[in-house]
């Protein structure tokens, strides 16, 4: 039996028409590995998925070499793409990575902050609120020179050191975020342990704090197998960006139980299913990843890069009908 390329769209009643897939994995994706990404192959990595119809696509990031040596080559890999006509957002931690780049022209720009103190000593050696006061100036001086900014807000549902997060303690700082200028924020499960009605719940809390649905854009790992389910339960409550890395790359280098994002194959194929616009083509897509894959020297996690991988090659191994000679 030949498994379909494309699912079947069944339409479901009160869900987006279009999602808008924010592309994490040449920035989150590519942060955390163990050897170097030469530059020109993450060029290449963002070239193809720009090609497969991707609209916005996290660059890089202008963080200290110190800490993420993977991205260290910012300032080389920025020029390599920004002719591209998608969206190429880059994360700034501060005003130095700021400065670094506006004078390269990027115009779509992020901050990093925590819902946890814990992990905001961890990943900024800052406490909660004097991380804020860091990104203050950051978000004025880019909304200054006309750029947006996206809000990160990692460990919304669960820490690896203080455990299960209390929904008001995200909500205070989802709030602060929009209050210093924030054009969107980014809903974290860092370390995977989020559920459906964990999700359903800050989403609800969030809105009755005058935070709407239309700024928030919800990010999911998939360490217990739950970021699909998660993503379903935000598009019911009406959340248009997902984000996702393609063949499903990633973790974080600063929470060890962090495993890989949500793969955009896998949030594409349900997408699809669901009759859910995206701009993607899904074939261009898994060979992207598996070309990715190639390059870094081990299989996609994605389950639908593998699944659509092993039919394509079972389908060029199929054998043919048997000729008059091969009957006899």
């Amino acid at each position: 039996m030949t498994v379909q390329g494309l699912p079947m769209a069944v339409p479901v009643a009160n869900l987006p028409a279009r999602v808008r897939i924010h592309e994490v994995g040449a920035r989150d994706g590519l942060q955390n590995e163990k050897t170097t990404v030469p530059t020109a192959v993450k060029a290449e990595f963002i070239r193809r998925l720009a090609a497969a119809g991707l609209t916005t696509i996290e660059a890089t990031s202008f963080v200290h070499p110190k800490w993420v040596p993977q991205l260290a080559d910012a300032e080389a890999l920025f020029p390599q793409v920004s002719d591209l006509p998608v969206r190429l957002p880059v994360l700034v931690p501060n005003e130095r990575g700021l400065d670094r780049a506006l004078a390269l022209g990027a115009r779509q720009v992020a901050v990093f902050a925590s819902a946890t103190e814990s992990f905001a000593k961890a990943n900024l050696n800052r406490t909660v609120d004097e991380a804020l006061a860091m990104f203050e100036p950051v978000v004025s001086r880019a909304k200054a020179a006309d750029a947006s900014v996206r809000g990160y807000l990692s460990m919304c549902f669960g820490d690896p050191w203080e455990g299960p997060v209390p929904v008001g303690q995200v909500v205070r700082v989802c709030r602060a975020l929009l209050d210093m200028g924030c054009d969107e924020l980014s809903l974290g499960d860092t370390i995977g342990v989020a559920t459906p009605g964990h999700v359903r719940r800050l989403l609800t809390e969030l809105n009755e704090t005058d935070v709407p649905t239309s700024t928030l854009a919800v990010h999911f790992h998939d360490t217990y197998g739950q970021a699909l389910a998660n993503t379903y339960a935000a598009l019911e409550h009406g959340v248009t960006t997902v984000d996702a890395s393609a063949g499903g790359l990633g973790g974080c280098p600063f929470a060890k139980s962090a495993t890989g994002n949500l793969a955009t194959e896998d949030l594409v194929w349900m997408l699809q299913g669901l009759g859910i616009e995206t701009g993607v083509d899904l074939g261009s897509l898994v060979a992207t990843s598996t070309w990715m894959a190639d390059q870094l020297g081990r299989p996609s996690p994605s389950r639908t890069v593998r699944a659509l991988s092993h039919k394509d090659s079972a389908e060029s191994t199929e054998p043919t009908a048997p000729t008059e000679s091969q009957e006899q």
